[in-house]
């Protein structure tokens, strides 16, 4: 699902570590409150639980995870992690399993994360230049001289990471023959690096996932490894997010919910039902790991991401960013990350929530004024895709924001 943003906003203080560019000035932990609002959470989870009911519902099934600072203040799952054994394009309706069949959602199950994958390439792109690996200002075909197109307008690392490279939402890799055995996804990245701008780089923000793309051929390349290697040696492994990866095993699917029955016209591969398998299109046609979708992981990996990024990059002990790399990642307008969206952050935005959405019906947002975090996975296209509806994503935040006490902040009193 395509994130939207604001205009661009630079921010004021030291600059973060190897990226070139001020970063906001680190105030310390705030003032977080200290008891949370126990009937806001109440209705929190009341509304979030009938989200998977009724005849035409918003998801087959949602696990909700709500806390502050280090503390789990929700952490619940309804619904059906598989629901359905297909579509039935002449009723308009998912094909009912068995109902000794059907999967019940657990609060541990692992979700395809879809857009939410982007954080972590944003986070080993933020780390890589902490460690000197990158330079943010340098243009992207500085690291990976194959990006003709990228070095022929001037592309660079930070207008990968802000969508502001002026490049197009998507191309259709997934309708590009494979290639031999040895690289069968080489003609769709060698699309990917051929691929001029729509506009000049530098410009008005356009969300593109090409952008991450050409950002992990970039790590790639300055790196010498995988992003997928990357997430896990940078991000994951030292956060302990032991669920969390990218082509998860055979094993795992039983744990997993299910995505879409996806065939043409609504969408753009004949797959069938998908299950435990990337469901974004591109993603699966470079192989499952790309720097714009990809990642599985359950709810409670991503609480410790939140945790880690509101404690400044350290989660128990472990430190994965410097405070200021951190600050330069949600300073508006973000660096991989948006920034106080209320279409989906609903009334946790406007004082530098951040976070994320994803097409296969996940969410994420957290937010330093108010030490808070929200993980909303949903698997909204199972058994099909349909137009995106972020009022129930909104809804949940603005819960867990009065619940926190940010009504006050915001000087509401509805």
């Amino acid at each position: 699902m395509a994130a939207r943003d604001e205009r661009q906003r630079d921010g004021a203080g030291p600059a973060a570590p190897g990226t070139g560019r001020p970063g906001p000035e680190l105030t310390g932990r705030p003032a977080w409150a200290a008891t949370p609002d126990r009937g806001q959470l109440t209705t929190l989870v009341r509304e979030v639980a009938a989200l998977p009911a009724g005849e035409r519902p918003w998801c087959a099934g949602v696990v909700v995870l709500a806390g502050q600072g280090d503390r789990t203040l929700v952490h619940e799952a309804f619904g059906w992690a598989a629901r359905y054994a297909a579509y039935d394009e002449a009723t308009d309706r998912g094909v009912e399993l068995p109902v000794g069949e059907r999967v019940p959602m657990r609060a541990d199950t692992v979700f395809d994360l879809a857009s939410l994958t982007k954080l972590c390439t944003a986070l080993v792109a933020v780390g890589a230049a902490e460690r000197g690996a990158v330079c943010l200002e340098r243009p992207a075909a500085a690291y990976a001289p194959e990006l003709t197109a990228a070095a022929a307008h001037g592309i660079t690392v930070r207008q990968l990471l802000t969508h502001t490279s002026g490049l197009r939402p998507e191309l259709p890799l997934y309708a590009l023959p494979a290639g031999p055995a040895e690289d069968p996804a080489a003609a769709r990245w060698a699309a990917v690096a051929r691929e001029a701008p729509l506009t000049a780089p530098g410009g008005p923000y356009r969300y593109s996932d090409l952008n991450m793309l050409l950002l992990q051929r970039v790590l790639e390349r300055a790196t010498g490894r995988p992003l997928d290697a990357l997430v896990r040696e940078m991000v994951t492994g030292p956060l302990g997010m032991r669920r969390t990866r990218f082509v998860p095993p055979a094993t795992w699917r039983p744990n997993i919910a299910a995505t879409e029955d996806q065939r043409a016209p609504w969408g753009k591969l004949d797959r069938g039902p998908v299950h435990g398998v990337v469901h974004d299109e591109n993603a699966y046609a470079l192989g499952g790991v790309a720097g714009h979708a990809g990642l599985f992981a359950p709810a409670g990996d991503l609480e410790i991401l939140c945790q880690a990024l509101l404690a400044g990059g350290v989660h128990r002990g472990t430190r994965i960013l410097a405070p200021a790399s951190v600050a330069a990642l949600l300073a508006p307008p973000g660096l991989g990350f948006a920034v106080d969206q209320p279409w989906f952050m609903g009334e946790l935005a406007g004082r530098g929530a951040a976070g994320h959405t994803g097409f296969t019906g996940t969410s994420l947002v957290l937010d330093p004024a108010t030490g808070g975090y929200l993980v909303l996975l949903a698997n909204t296209v199972h058994p099909r895709r349909r137009p995106a509806d972020n009022g129930p994503r909104a809804a949940a935040a603005t819960r867990l924001a009065r619940a926190l006490g940010a009504r006050r902040a915001t000087g509401r009193t509805d």
